[in-house]
């Protein structure tokens, strides 16, 4: 298929899409440019994110949304994004962060802009921050620390918690342009009268050190690279020294409450690649969410327990826990970058000369984060990706296609395979769940958009695309289903029925009306709630025939399966629907359709001929599953929203 016609599958969706990714990148002054040298952040906002905003207006608005509403929402989420650009005025000492040392923004990381704007502050938030000041407040022996960050204009005062006091003073490391991470942090709001709001004390800081800093160096080699842990375990009077020990973090890992008591542990592996277990418990959990995988973590004086295992039982393994005397530094990973050239398939889409690219197209190539594995993340890369653009160690990949197939993966678990089609190639995905299906009704023909996928090559040289329901910036949108796309005529463009053979690829918007229903064309079954799929009754009792579970009464509801025809002036068309779409058609409820005599149903059935509806409608001809009872006898085309025209 020509990349040329690349937005076929998409229509005026994805050409609206692109419309509003111009306007950002103008509104803001830039030109697009994100070729090495561009600066950290480019003016042009991700493809998958802007599409991802869009679908979420509609979904906010659901009685539809204008161009002006959705560049509205658009112009404010972006703005949020780019603070740290759009502001003029930097706070002092923020040149001191090292820009050749970045790191990747911790998932629960807020502004102190965003602070002040809410006035309110969620002890599970995480402040990433610089110090500004160190005072004492006057008439007092109270430390206060002025803290501000890289992506505000605006600072705010910290109350320092007594266990960091011995860190301050002329040879402490808590000082002016030290960066620090704090969580466990609540605000104590700005009163009449009362000055302005700060931070109360917390006792979950890290001090973060800096190898390539003489000073921090320094301080690392004295006092952390005496003891190993293999050292410590074999020492028999190891609970009258004080140890401290350097290491990388290996993995994050919630375990199971002791009792009412959360828990968590963070497995540290030392330079004798010896590994223990830093177990966090009740409300230090907080303090896991400054950590991040890869990084470096310099532990003095932590208190040295036993184990205590699922079964409340003691164990003789040793573990690190956080005492009245611990104090932590980290050193964070740097976040490492890889240049990723534009394919032809991207260049041809953007037009003659899209705004990133110069007319030689030399510096055709973007530069995105790689993780630990050496993966590239594509959550930032600002054009579309296409099914032919996917290779090995791709994380955050977002696909906006035609579904093909869907089907579960085996009889149990919860596992699903989601195949997708768009304007090159076709790709099969492995969809996990956390618990059962949860992305609602799923067909072939419909058009979707997924993102937070990751591909890798298997042993055998095969590409595997898989999706983790938990894994941040995971979304899974049915655009078919959508029901703000009936009335947002910013986002379609109206198609005769006439024009639907020609264009199979993508959900056709239409006004009809309705030509012919008849009683043996109406179905009641019943469908599970989660996946719109009929239930059977089998031997076991009864069954989902997509997800293969097994159904409780609760679980079900009685809904229709309707075949009718359609037409307008230029076409009639033969077409079924299931669910909510039926029952727009037939104005009435299954419960109280199957109350009727049976020679007033027919009755009914005829006065609603003639009605007008806006329908979307999506092509099935590819199915090939069982998701719909008499899967074979269906009609080609599926009804896939209906709205009846007042």
């Amino acid at each position: 298929m020509d990349p040329a016609a690349a937005s076929a599958d998409g229509g005026v969706f994805l050409e609206f899409v692109d419309y509003a990714i111009r306007m950002l990148s103008s509104s803001f002054g830039g030109d697009g440019d994100d070729s090495p040298g561009a600066g950290p952040a480019p003016a042009r906002p991700p493809w998958g994110w802007a599409v991802a905003q869009v679908l979420k207006s509609c979904c906010a608005y659901s009685s539809g949304v204008t161009a002006a509403i959705l560049l509205s929402d658009l112009f404010q989420s972006w703005t949020e994004q780019r603070k740290s650009l759009t502001a003029k005025r930097k706070v002092e000492l923020t040149n001191l962060l090292k820009t050749r040392n970045r790191r990747r923004r911790l998932p629960n990381t807020i502004t102190i802009d965003s602070i002040h704007e809410k006035n309110f502050l969620s002890p599970k938030s995480v402040l990433e921050a610089v110090v500004i000041d160190v005072f004492v407040i006057p008439g007092t022996n109270i430390y206060m620390l002025t803290l501000g960050d890289t992506w505000s204009m605006s600072t705010i005062d910290l109350y320092l918690h007594r266990r960091y006091y011995n860190y301050i003073g002329q040879h402490g490391v808590l000082k002016k342009g030290r960066e620090v991470m704090l969580t466990g942090c609540c605000l104590r709001t700005a009163m009449e009268g009362s000055g302005h709001a700060r931070i109360l004390p917390t006792e979950y800081m890290v001090m973060l050190l800096d190898e390539d800093e003489d000073e921090d160096a320094m301080l690392l080699a004295a006092q952390f690279c005496t003891y190993s842990f293999s050292s410590m375990m074999l020492d028999e009077n190891r609970n009258t020294i004080s140890y401290s020990f350097y290491a990388r973090i290996e993995k994050i890992e919630s375990l199971e409450p002791f009792g009412s008591t959360e828990r968590k542990q963070i497995v540290l592996v030392d330079n004798d690649d010896a590994k223990i277990k830093f177990v966090l418990w009740g409300e230090q959990v907080l303090l896991a969410n400054l950590f991040s995988v890869g990084s470096m973590l310099a532990l003095d004086r932590p208190f040295i327990a036993n184990c205590v295992h699922n079964n409340h039982e003691e164990s003789q393994e040793l573990c690190l826990e956080y005492g009245s005397a611990t104090q932590v530094y980290l050193v964070p990973i740097a976040q490492q970058e890889e240049q990723v050239l534009l394919t032809p398939t991207q260049i041809r889409s953007q037009g003659s000369r899209p705004s990133c690219v110069p007319s030689d197209h030399m510096a055709s190539q973007v530069s995105l984060s790689r993780d630990l594995h050496g993966s590239v993340d594509f959550s930032k890369y600002p054009f579309r990706v296409y099914v032919s653009d996917l290779h090995d160690k791709m994380v955050g990949v977002s696909l906006f296609g035609t579904v093909t197939s869907v089907c579960k993966a085996s009889v149990s678990g919860a596992s699903f395979y989601l195949e997708i089609e768009d304007a090159t190639e076709v790709v099969l995905m492995k969809l996990n769940f956390i618990g059962l299906w949860s992305l609602g009704r799923v067909g072939v023909g419909h058009v979707v958009y997924i993102s937070g996928l990751t591909c890798t090559l298997s042993s055998t040289n095969i590409l595997e695309v898989s999706w983790i329901e938990e894994e941040p910036g995971s979304l899974f949108v049915n655009l078919s289903l959508l029901p703000a796309l009936l009335n947002s005529t910013c986002l379609h463009n109206l198609s005769l029925l006439s024009d639907l053979p020609h264009s199979t690829n993508r959900t056709h918007i239409c006004h009809v009306r309705l030509d012919h229903i008849d009683v043996n064309s109406l179905k009641v079954l019943l469908f599970h709630n989660l996946c719109g799929s009929v239930v059977s009754d089998q031997s076991g009792g009864l069954q989902c025939s997509f997800c293969k579970c097994a159904c409780h009464s609760g679980g079900c509801t009685h809904g229709f399966q309707l075949h009718l025809t359609i037409a307008d002036d230029s076409e009639k068309l033969f077409a079924w629907c299931v669910g909510q779409t039926a029952v727009e058609f037939l104005q009435i409820s299954p419960d109280e359709y199957m109350e009727l005599p049976e020679d007033e149903r027919a009755m009914y059935l005829y006065t609603l001929q003639n009605e007008s509806f806006t329908v979307s409608i999506a092509n099935t001809s590819k199915r090939i599953d069982e998701y719909i009872e008499d899967d074979k006898a269906l009609p080609v085309w599926e009804i896939t929203r209906a709205q009846k025209c007042e």
